[in-house]
């Protein structure tokens, strides 16, 4: 019974982590939150891109016909010839559909006509629902040429291509989100308590005084240079060892790499900031790490999720780095190419520094007013104790 007391005790004397806190959010973030962004459970308005080399009349009635599916969504009609790998840059699209020039006339004239479609199947679940209502548009209108000339109407078909990931593998997918989640996260457990122990040592005060946030972000290195050499070495066991596709430059890779390690860095200096002592610091990892996982695609399909959900998830740093990860390393995209993305991030990169650099200076304000405090006091019981003297 006093062991139990003694735990009791400790449990609630805010010197560990606040357990009967945590467990109370996790248990309402899982059933209150992500039921709400999870409730889009099928590809609604997947984004479909259509080039239109035949711009017809007919043509036109098979993009109406996309675009009317409740999985599908046209969100470009370009009429010339464009790669379309190209087009899947920064998950503008799940699938380009390739409309040939001659449709129209060979669905007219009963010779057989197809359609080309090019899946981005960087992750086999992403395009379930469009694969299907695609086959059910090409059976339609199959049917309605049937009706209309009896058996020697023309046939229309699908010419599928799978692009990226043809073969499905795993190491494209989940074994990769694993490595990029599970790294961030124990670089985060090895980061977010710095300010705790630099305070317990009393060299927050020294730096808070005599430096600049600079001081606590050059100590991020050591721990980043590791974190993406584990990155490189997962990669090169994946590619050698399994099957997995790296279609980009890995300077490239690295050089998004520096500001992402940063970036967490920084996030996690400042969730770790206010934290008692190191291991206090280490439970607020769960606010801003999973939840990139867990909406960064990884763990299921982007279409999945409403618009509204897939903006407000960027405020996770992991986002960011699967969409890098899926363009850079998957699609071998270039700079120029995910150009808008990384003004995007470099935006993000920019508030949370400046987020970072008024946490250190609203320290240091208040740390020199406590000195000041301490003087004063002193001061005044300097004071007191001459006039007892007397």
């Amino acid at each position: 019974m006093n062991s139990l007391k003694n735990e009791i005790r400790f449990l609630f004397s805010g010197q560990g982590m606040p357990y009967e806190k945590v467990c109370l959010m996790v248990a309402m973030v899982v059933t209150v939150l992500l039921t709400a962004m999870m409730s889009q459970n099928f590809a609604k308005d997947a984004k479909v891109t259509v080039i239109d080399m035949d711009n017809t009349r007919y043509s036109h009635e098979i993009i109406d016909r996309i675009n009317a599916s409740e999985y599908m969504k046209v969100t470009a009609v370009l009429n010339n010839a464009v790669n379309p790998e190209s087009l899947c840059y920064r998950d503008q699209a799940v699938a380009v559909v390739y409309l040939p020039q001659g449709l129209e006339k060979n669905r007219y004239s009963g010779s057989d006509a197809a359609i080309g479609v090019f899946y981005d199947n960087t992750s086999t679940s992403w395009s379930a629902e469009i694969k299907e209502a695609l086959n059910e548009i090409v059976a339609l209108d199959q049917s309605e040429a049937a009706a209309a000339r009896g058996a020697s109407g023309s046939r229309l078909s699908l010419n599928v291509r799978n692009l990226f990931n043809p073969a499905g593998s795993t190491s494209n997918g989940t074994t990769q989100g694993f490595l990029f989640f599970f790294g961030s996260m124990f670089f985060t457990f090895a980061t977010i308590g710095m300010i705790p122990r630099l305070r317990l040592t009393h060299e927050l005060d020294r730096i808070l005084l005599e430096g600049t946030p600079w001081d606590l972000i050059l100590r991020i290195i050591p721990y980043g240079f590791c974190l993406m050499v584990s990155f490189v070495v997962g990669m090169a066991v994946l590619r050698i060892w399994g099957d997995m596709v790296f279609s980009g430059h890995l300077v490239t890779f690295l050089f998004i790499q520096v500001f992402y390690v940063m970036t967490v860095g920084m996030l996690s200096l400042l969730f770790g900031w206010t934290a008692a002592n190191p291991g206090i610091a280490s439970s607020r990892m769960i606010l801003f790490i999973p939840g990139g996982f867990i909406f960064g695609g990884p763990t299921g399909p982007l279409t999945h999720y409403p618009d509204w959900v897939l903006a407000v998830t960027h405020v996770f740093p992991l986002t960011w780095e699967f969409h890098f990860v899926r363009d850079i390393v998957t699609r071998g995209a270039g700079l120029m190419d995910i150009s808008k993305e990384m003004g995007a991030f470099f935006v993000y990169i920019g508030i949370v520094a400046i987020l970072f650099c008024l946490k250190f200076y609203s320290s240091k304000k208040q740390l020199i007013g406590n000195i000041r405090k301490d003087e004063v006091l002193q001061q005044k019981l300097y004071n007191i104790a001459k006039v007892e003297e007397k």
